[in-house]
């Protein structure tokens, strides 16, 4: 089991995951003054999660592997991929939802209100991206 912490790449990732995560409380703190812990296992929101994974897992592989690799061109697509997605797909999904909501809230018995934080404005994709590639440069140095 140690040997996969030995990983750098994953290792990086998984920081810049968590500190993604953990920067959706804080920011939830200084907005509300609420403690929101389930912020930190939700999707969408500032920064993204999403990008900051991504981004410091190609740019870890970019430091280990170099620009050159076939590894690190398959991270960078699936970053790219994984970016495009959560500010377009993912984020018209949060779009619909809170149409969907609006229009259903109190005129059908029993309606659940529909997750309307999925995606991620391209702001929040960019924050991500910055710091997940800060995450990486950070760790593998």
């Amino acid at each position: 089991m140690e040997v996969i912490f030995k990983n750098d790449p994953l290792v990086a990732a998984i920081i810049a995951w968590f500190l993604a995560q953990l920067a959706k409380v804080v920011i939830a703190i200084f907005r509300t003054g609420r403690f929101e812990l389930e912020l930190f296992f939700s999707s969408g929101g500032m920064p993204s999660s999403h990008s900051s994974t991504v981004t410091a897992l190609a740019t870890s592989i970019a430091i280990d592997d170099g620009v050159e690799s076939t590894t690190f061109a398959l991270a960078l697509i699936f970053a790219v991929i994984v970016m495009y997605d959560a500010s377009g797909v993912r984020l018209a999904v949060s779009h619909q939802a809170k149409i969907l909501n609006d229009f259903f809230h109190g005129k059908m018995k029993n309606y659940k209100m529909l997750n309307e934080l999925v995606g991620h404005t391209p702001y929040q994709v960019i924050a991500g991206a910055i710091l997940g590639v800060v995450v990486a440069v950070w760790y593998c140095h």
